[in-house]
């Protein structure tokens, strides 16, 4: 079995202590992994934004808000951890200055410039050591084998599951499994808990089975 880190659900950017940047992930794709994960029994790391679902009781939960939370979290748990889930939709932009009082409406346009955050999977990806894997998500509107394929190769990431907008906040998902080589493994298509039951069993034949879990391979090493 394997100990496996899942980052789930949404993060949030301030501009302003009341007001903020975010996206309508809900946390339940997180949520099915975790729970068929659990249920095939491997160790499961939750890092999470803010949502409503519920995960497995035997997982453990680290709650965050911010994309840097998320990857601050995320880094740490990884290095015990035999690979990674990227199941999360951390916010991909921050405002360059986020105000400590209220924005007041004055009647004109507000110009506000925004960063990109940093990627939590890409980051994971660089750091994969001793036989570790990671497993992305790509929501993409167009072109979305060819774009989830870049960034696969872009992440480091062992496979790449994509998928489109109509998953967000849904009940059912469509995804395709791709594999390094731009190949679909699946494409596979239901209720989340449904698909994330068969994306699990594609990863344990994948990357899980043929490797040592990372308690042994410190044991050993």
């Amino acid at each position: 079995m394997a100990k496996i880190l899942i980052t789930s659900g949404p993060t949030r950017q301030y501009l302003d202590p009341v007001r903020y940047l975010t996206n309508a992930s809900s946390g339940r794709m997180g949520a099915a992994l975790a729970t068929a994960a659990s249920q095939a029994g491997h160790e499961v790391v939750i890092v999470t934004g803010p949502v409503q679902v519920n995960y497995p009781p035997q997982a453990c939960v680290v709650p965050v808000v911010t994309t840097g939370e998320m990857l601050a979290a995320a880094c740490e748990l990884f290095e015990n951890c035999d690979g990674a889930i990227g199941a999360a939709a951390p916010c991909d932009y921050q405002p360059r200055h986020q105000r400590t009082e209220k924005i007041s409406k004055t009647g004109q346009p507000l110009m506000i410039e925004l960063l990109e955050t940093d990627d939590v999977i890409a980051t994971l990806g660089q750091r994969k050591q001793g036989g570790q894997w990671v497993v992305g998500f790509a929501l993409e509107t167009q072109d979305r084998r060819f774009r989830s394929i870049v960034k696969l190769e872009q992440k480091h990431c062992d496979l790449m599951v994509s998928n489109g907008p109509e998953a967000i906040d849904a009940k059912d998902n469509w995804v395709e499994v791709l594999a390094p080589d731009g190949n679909a493994l699946a494409t596979l298509a239901g209720s989340k808990e449904s698909v994330a039951t068969e994306i699990l069993r594609i990863i344990e034949t994948n990357l899980i089975l043929p490797i040592k879990p990372v308690q042994d391979r410190l044991h050993r090493g």
